[in-house]
């Protein structure tokens, strides 16, 4: 099993190797995305072994750190994120395997991407999963960058890159924390040398730093709607659905696995808080956005804070002495963690089918694609209901095992945390409930109405590969959400590492929450409403047996130019993204986003024409970034002065490096 992942992450190194040595030949772009293809589904492979198997041992490779050789491994947990990886990457290399060839400079870096996230997975110390993290972090930096001609892309590079550097620089010193309390870097030593006391609380504050960064996580989030965009929407997919989950990974196993079982329950607090904020921001600004993809990628901002929420459940739970509802925590976490990647996967490769094909990402210059695209129409609709958390589908599953166990928050006898549980409850209703309200305002403007430009009007299916892609995340999403019992009966072994204890899961096909309290059964619920559908259906014929009659769009009372100059009908009289979004940027934008409207209207007897201008602002550009780039020209000001120093200052400053290094290597050795 470890040889067999051994070999996959081999060809993608060799993929990358090769990717370079073919330079611009019009097959790299098959091979390389051919043996993509193969790795990953050879990733799933591996995670089903050892999800359905006993855990093997270590492998140990003929090549490592100058201290010890490297050594890879698989338990639950990292085998459940790494079947998410081969499931994503899987639909991601298939679609780029029958999408148009992108530039040569984006083919070295995707294997090395896929490579990297793998590497991190299946770790077994700090050196290999920080080797691997950050292999990913520098593949994915230069899949961005690959468009520079763009100015937005190069800022968004840039931008992407700097928050990369913060997690490193957090994820760093956590790691190292551990290894010193422990006297190794491998994570049985760490895991049988918990930390404690300042050292642990410095371990929750820079791993959730370090993580959430790379995840998405408020306020640490501003580089994800610009990066997710400036990417091939392959990679954009594969940066949503699976490196954001790696992230989570690297933050579960540090806080909940190598931390220890005997945190406190505040350990949660924080989780909660981010979480929660986390959710609701990225499921508020999906709603104001007229960019597909950067709405799926505030979508995504949105999940994976439902996903934190839910791991600070099962660290507040653990701490509490309350197994069953921290398993039941867990649960939600990892199989939401799984069926988002797999149905924004699905949603990102719909956006780049739909910008291939129609030209362009913006929702106001697109309409009408069901009839041209009905496939790729047909996969967005799956993706969107999931996205949505509507009944039957994956996305229902994992956000209703969470409610279940946020309102099980009063079980836990702190009244502070009982008082937080109860908004963390409030305010992932309300995540879901806007996330239902995006989907619905982004598959509405794509894809109904009458189409709003020449190009989209002229727009067709995408190649047979590209659908096949599409229908493959499609169809996992729907199959995951009628069996998501069995699914969380598989994560089993990830659940023991994540609560310390054996996963106590109810046989079944159904979930059932709160010691059999309440319950879910998918199948009982796809055969009421396939069954109401089908009632409609047949009622509707039977009163309406004459033939479907089609007329003209009602277009809001205004008069429809000449039919030769606009088949279509006039575009205008459609709803627009922003006057779909206005309620929500009156009620809730204003406050949070700060959101902004201005209408210009012409005075009397003037032909110009009237103007509405409206717009956000994230609040962490102001509390982050802007102090951030306050300290860097500060900073540059004062490294500008280096310059002027002469040589006696020079070797100044040197010995004083020197002999701090030596009095900090000191110390260390003396403890």
């Amino acid at each position: 099993m470890l040889t067999a992942l051994t070999l996959c992450l081999g060809l993608l190194v060799l993929l990358a190797a090769a990717a370079v040595a073919l330079g611009r030949s019009p097959r790299a772009g098959a091979i390389v995305h051919g043996g993509c293809l193969v790795a990953s589904l050879g990733f799933a492979a591996v995670a089903l072994a050892a999800l359905l198997g006993a855990p093997a041992e270590p492998l140990t490779l003929p090549f490592g750190p100058p201290w010890a050789a490297a050594r890879i491994g698989l338990d639950g947990l990292s085998a459940w994120f790494l079947l998410l990886l081969g499931l994503t990457g899987g639909a991601a290399s298939l679609f780029a395997l029958g999408h148009p060839p992108g530039p040569a400079r984006t083919l070295p870096p995707f294997p090395l991407f896929l490579a990297g996230m793998a590497l991190t997975l299946a770790a077994t110390d700090a050196f290999l999963l920080l080797f691997g993290f950050e292999l990913m972090s520098l593949a994915s930096w230069a899949l961005v960058a690959a468009d520079h001609e763009k100015a937005e892309n190069r800022a968004a590079a840039r931008l992407y890159l700097g928050f990369a550097v913060l997690a490193a620089a957090c994820l760093i010193p956590a790691f190292g924390l551990l290894a010193g309390h422990a006297g190794a870097l491998d994570f049985a030593a760490m895991r049988a040398a918990p930390p404690e006391g300042w050292q642990a609380a410095a371990v929750l504050a820079l791993g959730l730093a370090g993580a959430g960064a790379k995840a998405g996580l408020v306020p640490l989030h501003v580089w994800l709607p610009l990066a997710h965009p400036a990417a091939p929407s392959h990679v954009s997919a594969l940066m949503s659905g699976a490196m954001t989950k790696v992230a989570l990974y690297v933050l579960a196993r540090l806080l909940l696995d190598l931390c220890g079982a005997a945190q406190p329950s505040w350990w949660g607090v924080p989780l909660l808080v981010v979480g929660a904020v986390s959710a609701v921001l990225g499921a508020l600004r999906a709603n104001l956005e007229d960019d597909a993809k950067t709405l799926l990628a505030c979508s995504t901002i949105e999940n994976v804070g439902l996903i934190v929420l839910g791991l600070g459940l099962a660290l507040a739970f653990r701490g509490a002495d309350l197994g069953p509802l921290a398993t039941l925590a867990a649960g939600a976490a990892l199989l939401h963690a799984l069926n988002h990647g797999v149905f924004k996967t699905g949603l990102f490769l719909v956006a780049g089918a739909v910008l291939h094909s129609a030209g362009s990402r913006r929702l106001d210059r697109l309409g009408g694609l069901i009839h041209a695209m009905p496939v790729t129409a047909g996969a967005a609709l799956v993706g969107a209901c999931a996205a949505a958390s509507l009944p039957p589908l994956s996305g229902f599953a994992g956000e209703w095992l969470l409610l279940q166990s946020v309102l099980a928050g009063w079980r836990v006898s702190d009244i502070a945390f009982q008082v937080l549980a109860a908004a963390a409850a409030a305010l992932a209703a309300m995540a879901a409930a806007l996330a239902a309200a995006a989907m619905l305002r982004m598959f509405g403007l794509v894809f109904l109405g009458r189409p709003r430009t020449p190009r989209g009007a002229g727009a067709h299916e995408v190649s047979a590969i590209e659908r096949a892609a599409l229908l493959l995340p499609a169809g996992l999403t729907v199959l995951f959400g009628l069996f998501p019992g069995l699914l969380l009966s598989l994560a089993a072994p990830a659940l023991t590492v994540l609560t310390g204890r054996p996963a106590e899961l109810p046989p079944g096909l159904w979930l059932t929450a709160g010691e059999g309290a309440s319950g879910y059964a998918p199948l009982a619920v796809f055969l009421l409403l396939a069954a109401v559908l089908v009632a409609v259906f047949f009622l509707v014929r039977r009163r309406s047996p004459a033939a479907t009659q089609r007329g003209p769009v009602w277009n809001c009372g205004f008069i429809d130019p000449p039919s030769h100059l606009l088949p279509f009908g006039d575009p205008l009289t459609q709803p627009t993204a922003g006057g779909i979004a206005q309620p929500l940027r009156r009620m809730l934008g204003e406050s949070l986003l700060a959101a902004h409207e201005a209408v210009d209207m012409p005075r009397p007897g003037e032909t110009r024409a009237a103007t509405h201008r409206a717009g956000f602002r994230d609040p962490a550009f102001a509390l982050l970034l802007a102090p951030a780039a306050a300290l860097r020209e500060r900073l540059s000001i004062q490294a500008e002065r280096l310059r002027d120093f002469t040589i006696r200052r020079c070797l100044s400053l040197s010995f004083a490096t020197l002999v701090g290094l030596l009095a900090l290597l000191a110390w260390i050795e003396a403890r």
